[in-house]
């Protein structure tokens, strides 16, 4: 990958536009807009606060069943032997970012909302932005081009952490959880955010022009390839070692 400054970046988008008016961008959210994860964040903060409710504890122990684990254990303690075995490269990522979302079962949609935003203020999401990202949103805005979220990480988190930028939360994609009555349930909106169903999700919300799209990691390929200016964010080395599949894949030169 070769390196672009965001001036460079700018102005190729801005001739995209030209070409085709109505576009959008689009861009992951944990690393690539800020550093950190806050889908961990926020999985974190469920276990400090000891609210798993027994409306998740069913499909938890499904989970943990599925990949070896012994059921009856306390819910509090499967999650984190769960997500100790996604660290340890031993869980699917999929699986780990929809048990996140949906630990929330039982909860109303609304305290969600609100535990999230706690969250990620006293995470200081707002101080993780990368500056780089941020000078891409705020041209973006002054342009008027729509920006969107696409993450797997859950959907409350996301929204809370976009407004930190400036960004509509109704323009976030990211792991939803079913409900009812406004209660979360147990099970995720398919299919979710990720690799391939970031093209899908974007795509089932808008038709227009993609001029290009943002990512730091290999889950972000199919995104990053189906924009005309694809751009990745200090990306990891999962992403740098599969660069070569997409040539047109520049890295954005970082700013402190």
């Amino acid at each position: 990958m070769r390196m672009e400054r965001v001036e460079q970046t700018l102005e190729r988008i801005r001739l995209e536009a030209e070409r085709a008016p109505g576009g959008v961008l689009a861009f992951d959210g944990d690393g690539t807009l800020w550093s950190g994860d806050v889908g961990d964040d926020l999985f974190l903060a469920l276990l400090e606060h000891g609210g798993i409710r027994p409306q998740a504890q069913e499909a938890l122990e499904g989970l943990a069943a599925a990949h070896g684990f012994a059921r009856g254990q306390p819910a509090r303690e499967l999650a984190h032997q769960l997500f100790a075995a996604f660290e340890a490269g031993r869980i699917p990522e999929k699986d780990i970012y929809e048990m996140v979302a949906w630990l929330f079962a039982g909860w109303r949609v609304d305290a969600v909302r609100d535990f999230a935003a706690d969250v990620v203020a006293r995470r200081e999401v707002k101080q993780r932005i990368h500056p780089e990202s941020r000078r891409v949103v705020e041209w973006a805005r002054g342009q008027g081009i729509p920006c969107y979220v696409v993450s797997a990480s859950p959907l409350a988190v996301v929204e809370a952490a976009v407004r930190a930028l400036g960004m509509e939360p109704a323009n976030v994609l990211a792991c939803t959880p079913h409900t009812e009555d406004g209660t979360v349930l147990p099970r995720i909106v398919e299919p979710i955010p990720y690799a391939a169903g970031k093209v899908h999700c974007l795509r089932a919300r808008t038709s227009q022009p993609l001029y290009a799209a943002f990512g730091d990691n290999v889950f972000d390929l199919e995104l990053l390839a189906a924009s005309r200016v694809p751009v990745a964010i200090r990306p990891k080395p999962r992403l740098r070692a599969r660069a070569a599949e997409l040539p047109s894949l520049v890295q954005l030169h970082p700013e402190d």
